[in-house]
């Protein structure tokens, strides 16, 4: 890969894992409308890397907590808050793990056209818009219980549409739930850990598998962007969120939405 590839690559995807923007939006601009090649496999596996270390390191306190809180409380048959929201991401997980294993083949065939994207991108955007307008944002993580967690899993599995915005879809529903913009975007970060480690690893045993030879400055590159771009994004975005909403998000995705179509069209 070119030099510039890697850097716009890695950059994008760091940038798009957290923004409610799609990253699937963004990766198909530089092949469709630049001709670039595919990355390839270990490219991939890299960048989810770098994502992945991004926002475990960000959140290293809150994971640390919550990871003591439910070994402690799980042996001692009891559920605090902590130990509480680490059973609300685990089974918030579940719904878009099994979807990927049941539809993967299926998304892969029919659903990365250029137009699904640019649709997915606009109708969601769309939807983002409804839930920040109308939601009552009067909740905290504190308040966070199953039910909420299984109607966020539940959406989360919608991101497996290309153009969705995983962060997207996740902060919509909460905030349809009443939660507060930054409790919806937290939860939707802390959300993402198990999700990306799921698709990394599987990732990682398809390129085993491949046995294919690995370009390992373009990988270790494409991992340390991909790691401070999403490291940045996941602190500015919440610094701003309250300040600006998501209205530029909003408008952001229907340009994008629009410009894919009027390209692909």
């Amino acid at each position: 890969m070119d030099l510039w590839h890697i850097i716009v690559l890695s950059v994008i995807q760091g940038l798009t894992e957290f923004l409610p923007i799609s990253s699937s939006a963004h990766l198909i601009l530089p092949s469709q409308l630049l001709g670039w090649p595919d990355q390839g496999l270990a490219f991939d596996v890299a960048v989810h890397v770098g994502t992945l270390a991004a926002v475990v390191w960000y959140f290293r306190r809150d994971v640390l907590r919550l990871i003591t809180a439910w070994l402690g409380d799980t042996a001692r048959g009891r559920v605090g808050d902590d130990s509480g929201l680490a059973w609300a991401i685990i089974v918030g997980t579940i719904p878009a793990g099994l979807a990927g294993l049941l539809l993967d083949d299926l998304i892969e065939s029919h659903l990365r056209a250029g137009l699904v994207i640019a649709a997915s991108t606009i109708g969601f955007g769309l939807v983002l818009w409804w839930s920040d307008a109308t939601g009552r944002r009067h909740r905290g993580l504190a308040t966070l219980t199953i039910r909420d967690a299984v109607i966020i899993g539940l959406a989360q599995a919608l991101a497996l549409i290309p153009g969705t915005s995983r962060s997207g879809i996740t902060m919509t529903a909460a905030l349809f739930l009443g939660f507060q913009r930054e409790a919806a975007a937290r939860f939707s970060f802390l959300l993402s850990i198990p999700l990306i480690t799921a698709a990394g690893a599987l990732k990682t045993a398809e390129l085993i598998g491949q046995g294919a030879a690995a370009d390992w400055t373009s990988i270790a590159l494409g991992a340390l962007l991909s790691f401070v771009s999403a490291f940045a994004c996941i602190h500015l975005f919440l610094k701003f969120l309250e300040r600006i909403g998501l209205m530029p998000y909003v408008i952001y995705r229907l340009l994008l939405g629009g410009l894919l179509l009027l390209v692909l069209w």
